[in-house]
């Protein structure tokens, strides 16, 4: 009976260390996943802040656009 105790000592420490390095496993995933996720909201608001300020250009050479189109318009008129 003796051995038997033991021998389901050994699967359960077998069955733990298992579960140990299953878990690592998968927090091992989650926290790559976490930093791509990172990676990616940062290269967002990058890229929102670029596109703010390429609109802000466009915006200036409309309005230039607009004064040398009236400037050219009353030269020929």
């Amino acid at each position: 009976m003796a051995r038997a105790g033991r021998a389901l000592d050994k699967e359960e420490t077998m069955a733990k260390s298992k579960l140990t390095r299953v878990a690592v496993r998968i927090g091992s995933a989650i926290g790559k996943a976490d930093r791509k996720a990172h990676q990616v909201a940062r290269a967002g608001v990058m890229a929102k802040a670029e596109l703010e300020q390429i609109a802000k250009q466009v915006d200036t050479l409309k309005r230039q656009l607009q004064k040398t189109t009236k400037r050219l318009k009353k030269a020929l008129s």
